[in-house]
């Protein structure tokens, strides 16, 4: 009976002091809205070391390795690794829950990543999976808009005969039409204008994301945002346009 005791209570005192997946969810906006590395690793850490993990926490996981290898990791080497160990774990995730929206975004965002590292002709045979990725994350959840934004960039950036601007900025209207409080949506739609020649519509666009307060959990990706359609803008006024050379950035 003492042991039985002991049992209820060591069990009790591990439901007690375990963290739920919303806090877990909400450590993670809040590392992202700031861009604060030391905390996305140790959420990255805990995350992993985590027993019996679900379909949301190898998502969250995933997203958090692919934050902290877009703007916390240093050297290429440690985020082609990180985007590695991301995409596993989105497709452990999927492959618990085939329905998750979330895990097939972060898993389009970990392979668009990827395909940085291993050069375009490599890269373009990654594009089915990008988009399959991409365009289930919007079938279960339309209002995706990250995975519509995503899309505009992948018909903006990728090479002839894989580009399409049209559709493009069909993509990047839906992402506003959703979320019009996420700026980026505007950035990369000036992008796509000012790559098309479409200068008064460009500018239209940068100055919305000078209009805009960032959108809460996205401060730190919102300030970047505002740096560069400034930087855009002044360009607009004399300066040479380049393309952007990522594969993708989501």
């Amino acid at each position: 009976m003492k042991r039985l005791f002991i049992i209820l209570v060591a069990a009790l005192a591990i439901v007690a002091f375990s963290k739920s997946f919303s806090i877990y969810q909400s450590e993670f906006i809040s590392y992202r809205d700031s861009y604060n590395a030391k905390g996305m690793k140790s959420l990255i850490e805990e995350l992993e070391n985590l027993p019996n993990k679900d379909y949301r926490m190898y998502t969250l996981l995933a997203d958090s390795l692919v934050e902290y290898a877009l703007w916390g990791a240093s050297k290429n080497a440690d985020k082609k690794s990180l985007y590695e160990k991301a995409r596993k774990y989105a497709e452990k995730a999927i492959k618990l829950n085939p329905k998750y929206a979330y895990a097939y975004f972060v898993r389009g965002a970990a392979i668009g990543r990827l395909a940085q590292y291993v050069g375009l002709l490599k890269s373009l045979f990654m594009v089915d999976d990008f988009d399959y990725s991409m365009k289930k994350a919007i079938e279960l959840n339309p209002k995706c808009f990250r995975a519509m934004v995503a899309m505009g960039m992948r018909y903006r950036d990728l090479p002839w005969p894989f580009r399409n601007y049209r559709k493009a900025e069909k993509y990047f209207k839906m992402a506003i039409k959703v979320e019009p409080r996420y700026i980026n949506s505007y950035l990369e739609l000036g992008l796509l204008y000012e790559a098309w020649k479409k200068k008064d519509k460009a500018i239209e666009m940068f100055k919305k994301v000078l209009e805009l307060p960032p959108m809460k959990g996205f401060t730190a990706l919102g300030k970047e945002a505002k740096k560069e359609a400034t930087t855009h803008l002044r360009s607009l006024r004399g300066r040479t346009y380049h393309h952007p050379s990522a594969f993708f950035r989501v």
